[in-house]
């Protein structure tokens, strides 16, 4: 038992403690929360593994940083966007609200919230529409309402409405873009945000493309858990066959797509090559490069090898000579070397239409024609088709748009595409002050030149299983249109200043 007197010495040392934790800022902030925070983290943190598992504990910890950051700054929500698109484009939250949301329905509602909100508040003074700003509203407005319209034809389930939103939310994109990338420094980040996430795309599809088979279904399996495909069935070869090569996937689910994806990145990085200030150091981007151009050979996609040739030979014809070497080079390797005599006898063969893949896209090309005889104007929508002897689908961009939104949509798309070009060479033809401008804007139309020849033979450009490619697309064509528009700014200015020199005083 403690005597009277030192009860009250401990009863004033406790007091003065508290009083003096109380009354000190530092000393309060310092320790009491401090020790608060760290307490109520550990608590949450071990509450998440014990209910979620040390794995999706982890992923929701990053996930929770990566909301934080999106919502503070729109530069960050757009980063994480094209994360997602180029790492886990197909991830999917293990919860419902109703239906279970996606990696990237999270990071689209975070970028553009963000940007709308700053929008209602008057934090962006100023609402930027570009040239051809009408032209791609239209085009979205037409998506809509053909996706209305066809509602007649099959109720669209829940999963149908949801992609549709992402692809809305894509094409959305491309204000968002031109409106938030508004200085230098946020056209040098995104751009160098856009090499490194292909670069990392590409790593990773052909790190899982080289090692033993079972080693990446084991990978996959591990990837299940966000419901993605596992096991053999995940796995792609040539042709569906697999006595034949193995095609490389990544994370992208499907070769074409991945080659597609692949297009995109080397593309932007080609005129860094040659660039007189490339945004990475230069060996930097030419082992990304050939990272991303060796990826999407081992896709044995086609189309995606000519939308890359297309991308380079754009480049090289406006700006950088050089890069008619490196293609030229990478036609010799594919001539010459043994490995790629099988590749090559496929391009011939569906150059000449004998192979089964060609044959098969030939047949879906007759029955889309023949459901955009009967339904030219506004197509059928997204959800279904009113005749029992039509389906929705086809292995080219520019006929399922048709399908989808009839010769209207397609138009309308065409239109804005054409509005783009012509903006862009108008601009280079006017000559580009800044050389990292330059190389990011011939980077990113010849990219985006690359995937529309692509598209001709593919369908990941508008496609309700493939928002994240609709996503990435119309970054990339908001990200030049940001560029011209910056160019523009930076040259009006200097007349502005140059006028006032020369002024009389």
């Amino acid at each position: 038992m403690l005597a009277g007197a030192e009860r009250i010495g401990l009863t004033q040392t406790f007091i003065s403690r508290v009083q003096y934790l109380l009354f000190n800022p530092d000393r309060r902030v310092a320790g009491a929360a401090m020790a608060g925070l760290l307490l109520g983290a550990a608590a949450l943190a071990a509450l998440a593994v014990a209910i979620l598992g040390p794995l999706l504990a982890i992923a929701a910890g990053l996930g929770a940083v990566a909301a934080y950051l999106a919502l503070r700054s729109p530069r960050w929500g757009l980063t994480f966007v094209i994360l997602v698109v180029a790492l886990l484009p197909f991830a999917v939250f293990p919860f419902r609200i109703g239906f279970k949301p996606t990696f990237l329905d999270a990071a689209l509602a975070a970028f553009v919230f963000v940007w709308a909100v700053g929008l209602l508040t008057g934090r962006q003074r100023r609402f930027v529409g570009s040239p051809m700003g009408m032209a791609v509203a239209v085009f979205l407005f037409l998506a809509i309402f053909a996706f209305a319209l066809g509602a007649a034809n099959g109720r669209p389930s829940v999963t149908t409405i949801r992609r549709f939103a992402e692809i809305a939310l894509g094409i959305l994109l491309f204000f968002v873009v031109i409106n938030t990338v508004r200085q230098q420094e946020d056209l040098e980040w995104v751009g160098r945000v856009l090499m490194l996430a292909g670069a990392g795309a590409a790593l990773i599809a052909v790190v899982l493309y080289v090692i033993p088979e079972e080693w990446t279904v084991r990978l996959f399996n591990a990837l299940t858990r966000f419901e993605y495909p596992g096991g053999y069935g995940a796995l792609r070869y040539v042709e569906d066959d697999s006595e034949n090569a193995m095609r490389a996937i990544g994370t992208a689910i499907d070769p074409n797509v991945l080659g597609g994806m692949m297009i995109l990145f080397a593309a932007l990085l080609a005129p860094q090559l040659f660039a007189p200030r490339p945004l990475l150091r230069r060996w930097l981007v030419a082992l990304m490069f050939g990272v991303t151009v060796l990826c999407l050979y081992l896709t044995y996609s086609r189309s995606a090898l000519l939308g890359l040739a297309t991308a380079i030979a754009f480049v090289a014809l406006l700006r950088y000579r050089k890069l008619l070497v490196v293609g030229a080079l990478g036609v010799l390797l594919l001539l010459l070397l043994p490995q790629a005599q099988e590749y090559v006898a496929r391009f011939v063969a569906g150059i000449q239409g004998q192979d089964l893949a060609t044959q098969m896209r030939f047949g879906e090309y007759r029955d889309a024609l023949r459901l955009i005889g009967r339904y030219p104007v506004f197509g059928v929508g997204f959800s279904g088709v009113p005749d029992i002897d039509l389906y929705l689908g086809v292995s080219s961009t520019y006929l399922l748009m048709a399908e989808n939104m009839g010769v209207v949509g397609l138009l309308a798309f065409l239109l804005a595409m054409a509005i783009f070009f012509v903006m862009v060479l108008r601009s280079v033809r006017a000559g580009i002050v800044d050389d990292r401008r330059e190389a990011l804007l011939l980077g990113l139309s010849g990219a985006l030149a690359g995937v529309l020849v692509s598209g001709v033979l593919d369908h990941y450009l508008f496609n309700l299983a493939y928002p994240h490619m609709v996503s990435l697309f119309w970054i990339y064509v908001g990200l030049a249109v940001a560029t011209i528009l910056l160019e523009r700014a930076e040259r009006e200015a200097g007349g502005v200043n140059r006028c006032a020199a020369t002024a009389p005083r």
